[in-house]
This record gives structure tokens, sequence and C-alpha cells, in this order.
């Protein structure tokens, strides 16, 4: 349904999300930031709840999950959440893959948050380095060969395709110039002396595995428009507003039925006086929200690097009010935005995996033994 008027109730500010006068502004709000909208003005910050249950936020230390990957060349990622449109795992492989892989199930994007190494694909090699997006699409043979000890890569996947978001009034140039796509040169890769090559191939739930005679990535050509690319962050050209602090929409990059890939990067920081500058209260009615602070900084502090935050679909979240204090107080003296954060938006709600709701048990028998 369209927005057939906008109305304007009791005391609110003269413009949404400007000049609050002592107010919490709190978004609710349909289709992702996109639909119809309410800004309710509260006299309360919104997120300080007590909750019975298991509809909650939920904050992983990512550089404290051992994914089976990280010990066994074998091993396969940890999933840590899941729904009929996507699963969103981690991997921290530390040794290449002596097998490849064939996800038959969906696409998938892995995102560099540390380690260097390579991506041997049948269209050829892709290297990759922290701020990379690797993307691989459905069916397609490639393995993962780390050249350090330390990876750590978000992985998401997804039953439909990825297809670059489409970007509209903006050009061909913003958010980001298509030419900086990196996509892989043919190289046929020999044999290292095996007698067979293993492709493990995941199909729904389920894998098998395919034997060659010959390393399958043996593609001397290829031509089309379906291929493996990667895309560093460092050449997004951030949309942004001197007046306003914009939705998180306008900075989506991929997009696949149900699934919304996007990040928040550095930037100047609103200048406006009386814009705020931390995203408001919102409980996004249609998205769960999932993110990786990938580094950098806010309002001078060091952002929990490695750390994946959950909000599921219509609970309140945001920055406490003490920091959204501190951003204005601090508007003439920070005039830039420092982030670095990878998010994934999911239409239908994301499920944790049994492996998460078991490590969460085992967490919190260890904090009651103690």
């Amino acid at each position: 349904m369209k927005s057939f008027v906008n109305l304007n109730k009791g005391r609110t500010p003269r413009q949404a999300h400007v000049d609050l006068d002592g107010l919490k502004d709190d978004e609710l709000g349909r289709g992702g930031f996109s639909g119809r909208a309410a800004q309710l003005y509260r006299r309360n910050d919104p997120t300080k709840y007590r909750v019975e249950g298991d509809y909650r936020l939920r904050n992983l230390n990512g550089n404290k999950l051992s994914p089976a990957d990280m010990d066994d060349p074998r091993g396969l990622p940890l999933a840590l959440f899941e729904n009929a449109d996507c699963r969103v795992s981690i991997s921290r492989r530390r040794e290449p893959m002596p097998m490849y892989a064939r996800n038959a199930a969906g696409d998938e994007s892995f995102f560099v948050h540390r380690g260097t190494g390579s991506f041997e694909t049948e269209f050829g090699t892709i290297v990759y380095e922290p701020g990379d997006y690797v993307i691989i699409p459905k069916a397609t043979t490639y393995r993962v060969v780390p050249r350090t000890d330390d990876n750590f890569f978000l992985i998401c996947e997804t039953v439909d395709e990825l297809i670059v978001a489409d970007f509209g009034v903006f050009g061909r140039h913003a958010p980001f110039d298509p030419t900086l796509i990196t996509t892989p040169e043919p190289q046929v890769l020999a044999s290292d002396g095996r007698d067979e090559w293993e492709v493990l191939v995941r199909h729904g739930d389920d894998t098998s595995s395919l034997f060659y005679a010959h390393n399958p990535c043996d593609v001397e050509g290829w031509k089309g428009d379906l291929f493996p690319f990667k895309f560093n962050i460092r050449d997004w050209n951030v949309i942004m507003s001197d007046t306003l602090h914009l939705p998180p929409s306008v900075h989506n990059f991929m997009t696949a039925d149900g699934v919304i890939l996007c990040h928040f990067l550095p930037r100047p920081a609103e200048g406006r006086a009386g814009v705020e500058r931390v995203p408001y209260y919102h409980r996004n009615a249609d998205y769960d929200e999932l993110i990786l602070y990938h580094g950098g900084t806010f309002l001078g502090q060091e952002l929990p690097t490695g750390l994946i935050a959950h909000s599921p679909q219509g609970i309140h979240h945001g920055a406490p009010e003490e920091l959204r204090e501190l951003a204005r107080a601090t508007h003439d003296e920070i005039d830039r935005v420092d982030w670095q954060m990878i998010s994934i938006d999911t239409r239908r709600p994301l499920r944790p995996t049994r492996a998460l709701r078991d490590y969460e048990q085992r967490k919190a028998a260890e904090k009651n033994s103690k």
C-alpha cells in the first residue's frame, strides 16, 4: 500500500531527524526504509527493556568462534543464521582447501574481514585482501587458498541470484564505477601429481563428491555476462547528505530475493547544526539486520572489530542515548564518520542455527559455573 497522506500529531520536530529538543526519535518502518513509516517522538530511550525468551538482539564475537575449517583443511564454515532465502556463515580457514567446492544451492558472497590469499575458480584466479567482496555464482567450481594464517570471511549464501542493486538516478559511477570490479583471467591449472581431484558439491542440505582425473580448473577461455568477481570497499563512493542522516538503503551493494548486502563506510559527518548523526532508533518491521564490525571508529571510539550483531525485525535497536548526546556535544569538533560495517538485511526472519545455539549454551554454562 502506498502512502495516501502523511499526518503530524502532537509535539514533533519541524523536520524528521533534526532538532529533536530532548525527544527520542523512533522510526517504525515498512519495506526496509523504503515503505510507509512513522516517526514516534518519545520521552524515554526505547531500547531500555528486559527480555524473556529468544526474541532478542544477539552480539557474537567472531574472533572467538572456531569454524571447522579453522583447524581441519576439509572442514566447512560455521553457519550462524539461516532462513528460506539465505544462510550466513563465517570461515576462518588457515590452510588451502584440499578439494574444490561447488555450491549448487545458491550464490555465495565472501566478505574478507581479514587475511590474504586467492580463490582458484574455473574462470581463473581471484586474489583477495581485506575489504574485498568475492562473489561466486551458483554452481561455480572453486577453492580457497589462503596465504596467511589469520583469515576471516563473512559468507552469505543466497538461493536467488545476487545482482548489483539498482542505483537509478545516481548514474553509472555512483556509488561505484563498475570498471573497478576485478574479474579473473582464464588459467589452466596443472595437476600436482594426485590421481584424482575432488569437487565437493553442496546440494540442498546435503553434500556429494565428484572426482576428476584432472584439475577441474582447465578452462582456456570464457565469455559472457555470468562470472565470479571481486570488489573492494575502498572503491565505494558513499552517498551522503550534509543536512540529513540517510537511511541504510542508500548504501545497498547487491541484492537477491529477500536479501540485501550493504555497508557503512567512512565519510564526512552531517554538517548542519541540529542534524542527528547517530542512526535513529528504529524497528525495521520487515527486515532482520545483521552487521559485521569491520573496523574504524565512531566519535573517536574504536569499533569492536569482528563483532557480529543481529537485530530481529520488529525489535527496537540503536546506539544508546549517551552516544547520541556525545554526538551532539562534539558536533563542532568531529567532522568525520570513520566506521566500516558490513550489513546483511533479510526479509524473512533469520533463525539461529543448531551450531550457534549449542555455542550459546556452552558459553552460558561457562558463565554460570564461575
